[in-house]
């Protein structure tokens, strides 16, 4: 079975702690805290429409720039704020969230709907999600992604609903899943792996499965868009290998290597899922958020000028500039999470690099930016600047692909410890805009 082709049309245009040499990138599932295990269509300001004012609010918006927020639920990275909140509580730190992102003057928030093989709406593929009750598979007693969709759209946001499609739970004990949890009734799907579980994403019956639990939340709400995260297959954890040896050889005869198999089923995954949400809802956009390096210049002449640890053709088995090329997003949302001039990763060298990936494929490029990163004091001393992030946007400006920019984490907009995103607002945000589509 070979991916599907690209299709007729395209639309509009994670806390794993990554190596770098010389430095440590922080991904929360689009970037993620090292506590936990997790850490968006683009058009140009020269293509900008005219003014058109907001039909909610009268508003008026002069160009359309994405502005996104992350909102991770994954271990309550940022909400709720701890299990186990009543359904009110969890209710009102949610809206207080989506305030503060339209208090930023931003227009979209990433929401992470399906953190561990869980649920944050009545799903009947999988329990409900362990972050909001403490227990997984109990009932919260509201329902987290509807009103989040309706409560963002009233105010003027995007709501992107954010799934993890193959991490099952952050520890490797079946027995602690909720016993109707798929991962129990069907343990030939699972493996354990650097401490965590994962679906084996080799498998058809997992890939047709995962893309069922997806799709339920897309059409059941008017989401605008599905949001992938940088986890595919896991990251590398050394002196572990991923025990896929059974899968691969009952299904990988075709493919001269285990590698190529293994990036051939992540193609498979993010062709089909692109056109299943096509033909389910053509106006939901699809995006993905990878780690910022495709591939080293060393390894590939095509790759980026710098020299990661992590490369997620090689590592993660993500063909991410690929899926750009076949059309099969409507934009990529880079995690850039490092500063202008790191020499292993730099921010100034990468931005141009994914420019050029996007170039005349009509796919939105917006870039992941690390505001977790400022202010902390275990970064390097640029993150300790509070004018690091908004010269960012400014560089940015110089490269007609960019789209707009997504900031991780929404508690780091709400905290914002050194003034970092007060900055960008001041500087790059005035008023509000809508967001390209």
């Amino acid at each position: 079975m070979r991916p599907i082709g690209r299709r007729g049309f395209v639309a509009g245009a994670a806390g794993a702690a990554l190596a770098v040499t010389g430095t440590t990138a922080m991904t929360g599932t689009t970037g993620t805290a090292a506590a936990a295990d997790e850490a968006a269509r683009g058009v140009t300001e020269a293509g900008a429409a005219p003014e058109v004012r907001s039909q909610a609010r009268g508003r008026p918006y002069r160009r359309r720039e994405f502005r996104g927020m992350w909102l991770a639920t994954v271990a309550n990275i940022d909400w709720p704020s701890r299990p186990g909140l009543t359904a009110a509580q969890q209710r009102s730190e949610l809206l207080v969230h989506l305030d503060t992102a339209a208090g930023r003057r931003l227009n979209a928030v990433v929401l992470q709907v399906r953190p561990t093989a869980d649920a944050l709406w009545p799903s009947p593929y999988e329990p409900w999600a362990e972050c909001l009750t403490g227990t997984q598979g109990r009932d919260p007693g509201w329902d987290p992604l509807g009103t989040a969709v309706a409560e963002a759209h009233a105010r003027d946001l995007q709501l992107h609903a954010w799934f993890n499609p193959y991490r099952v739970a952050n520890h490797t004990d079946p027995a602690r899943l909720t016993a109707s949890h798929p991962a129990r009734r069907h343990p030939g799907w699972v493996l354990p792996y650097g401490g965590k579980l994962y679906y084996d994403p080799g498998l058809p019956e997992v890939r047709r499965f995962v893309q069922d639990a997806m799709l339920d939340a897309v059409r059941r709400y008017d989401v605008d868009a599905v949001h992938w995260d940088d986890y595919f297959y896991p990251y590398p954890v050394a002196g572990q290998a991923f025990a896929d040896d059974e899968t691969y050889a009952r299904h990988g005869g075709d493919f001269p290597d285990k590698a190529s198999w293994r990036r051939h089923n992540t193609d498979l995954l993010v062709s089909e899922m692109s056109a299943r949400i096509k033909a389910a809802k053509p106006d939901v956009a699809f995006g993905v958020s990878p780690f910022g390096v495709w591939r080293n210049r060393a390894t590939d002449p095509e790759g980026s000028n710098t020299n990661a640890g992590v490369q997620t053709y090689d590592d993660l088995y993500a063909d991410t500039r690929k899926w750009v090329r076949e059309g099969w997003l409507d934009h990529v949302v880079p995690q850039l999470y490092w500063h202008i001039g790191l020499p292993a990763a730099d921010y100034a060298e990468l931005l141009p690099w994914w420019d050029e990936t996007v170039r005349g494929t009509g796919v939105g490029l917006y870039v992941g930016e690390a505001l977790h990163k400022a202010g902390d004091p275990a970064q390097p001393a640029a993150w300790q600047d509070p004018g690091e992030l908004s010269r960012h946007l400014e560089l940015a400006k110089g490269y007609a692909g960019v789209g707009g920019h997504c900031f991780f984490s929404a508690k780091e907009v709400a905290r914002d410890r050194i003034g970092a995103m007060a900055a960008v607002v001041a500087d790059h945000y005035p008023t509000r805009v809508r967001p390209p589509g």
